[in-house]
């Protein structure tokens, strides 16, 4: 149970931030009926279809984050996981500085670093990954003149937290146990 707001636990304040987010969408105005859309899904989403890895593969992601995301197929199922848990948040962030290191025109990249400090660093942002201030403020810093590195140390702290907290959950789940079968 989520007791007291300073205890709550990580999961709680997930879940708590998913409402919140429902909950606007609810409170906006729509034009017509039609136009209400609560983002839930009932059933995950099914890995792309890419080839399933070899079971050798697939037991490598256990100690190894970075194969698991160079793999199509385990990048997907990592993805439908962290969405089954609402905390799809980290690999989103990561995926969005990975295809932002990859932008060559100055004007795009400045473009698409304010989106992702709206997106995701900034306080309040609709999907906010949980930094220190010391990296949120470098990051900050960084963008007054966004370079390809803009975003490294906040991209280094989000993959060592999924390292050390969602990989270990997505090993013991249902997603990953179905694979090593």
């Amino acid at each position: 149970m989520c007791k007291g707001l300073a205890a709550l636990p990580h999961s709680c304040l997930e879940r708590a931030k998913e409402i919140k987010i429902k909950l606007g969408i609810l409170l906006q105005k729509p034009d017509s009926v039609g136009d209400i859309v609560i983002p839930y899904n009932e059933k995950p989403e099914k890995p792309a279809k890419t080839h399933k890895p070899s079971l050798d593969e697939a037991l490598q992601w256990r100690d190894s984050l970075d194969k698991l995301l160079q793999n199509n197929y385990g990048l997907a199922s990592f993805k439908s996981f962290l969405k089954s848990e609402f905390s799809e948040e980290n690999l989103e962030f990561w995926i969005a500085c990975e295809d932002y290191k990859k932008i060559k025109s100055p004007a795009k990249m400045t473009e698409k670093a304010k989106q992702i400090y709206e997106e995701f660093i900034q306080t309040e942002a609709p999907k906010e990954v949980n930094i220190d201030h010391f990296t949120k403020d470098i990051t900050m810093k960084n963008l007054v003149e966004p370079s390809l590195s803009s975003f490294d140390m906040a991209q280094k702290r989000i993959h060592a937290l999924m390292e050390k907290d969602s990989l270990p959950r997505f090993v013991r789940s249902e997603f990953y146990q179905e694979l090593i079968k």
